[in-house]
């Protein structure tokens, strides 16, 4: 029976629009790029040989993102990972971000890169490029409507501020209470000071009056 299979120049256009997502993707999620940088840096080609329809397309990670072509790369004589898997298993796969439905996935290779593969696929998806368009619209601040629990947080926080706020203003109005005592404590000194000092004077004048008189 033959193999149903896609045409070499539809499989190019399909490549190509594909690597324009990836790379948009990778500009758009942290966490995508987080996820791909360890295949990245160790120059890993992944081999993927889907059925229904038959194609085998290689990806090759790389500093300028994620290329596609339907011939291993030059230099290359076998990839590092190899993906066997209908069609449907990658979309599903890409679109639920499931571990369980990634692990279905026929993998061979060195159980490190396959693992990181395994990631990547699992940060893969529309979802991701959706949240990261939002961001970048919003400037990287899209709101959510927050939960309950962060909701009763924010309450506790703002009542341990309104407490501690409450504290200093009766600290600060005892401060100011004492410092006004000190004032008229001082007030009272000053007139006593006063008082005395006009007293010694006028002592002191009358008895240098007297002195000269007798």
């Amino acid at each position: 029976m033959k193999r149903s299979t896609l045409s070499h120049s539809l499989l190019n256009i399909i490549l190509v629009f594909i690597e324009s997502a990836l790379t948009l993707l990778l500009r758009l999620d942290p966490e995508l790029r987080k996820a791909a940088y360890p295949l990245a840096k160790q120059g890993t080609v992944v081999a993927l040989r889907l059925y229904l329809p038959h194609v085998e397309v290689f990806a090759t990670f790389s500093t300028k993102g994620v290329l596609l072509d339907a011939e291993l790369p030059v230099g290359r004589s076998e990839p590092d990972v190899v993906i066997n898997a209908y069609s449907i298993q990658v979309i599903n796969a890409i679109t639920t971000h499931d571990r369980e439905t990634t692990e279905k996935l026929q993998m061979r290779g060195e159980s490190v890169q396959v693992q990181l593969v395994k990631q990547f696929i699992m940060q893969l998806g529309l979802g991701s490029l959706i949240q990261g368009l939002i961001r970048k619209i919003k400037g990287g601040k899209a709101k959510t409507k927050p939960t309950d629990a962060e909701m009763a947080e924010k309450k506790d926080h703002y009542k341990e501020r309104i407490k501690e706020q409450q504290t200093q203003i009766n600290t600060l109005t005892i401060k100011n209470r004492e410092l006004e005592t000190t004032v008229k404590e001082l007030q009272s000194k000053q007139k006593t000071f006063m008082i005395v000092t006009m007293v010694a004077l006028v002592v002191m004048i009358g008895s240098v009056i007297a002195l000269f008189m007798s």
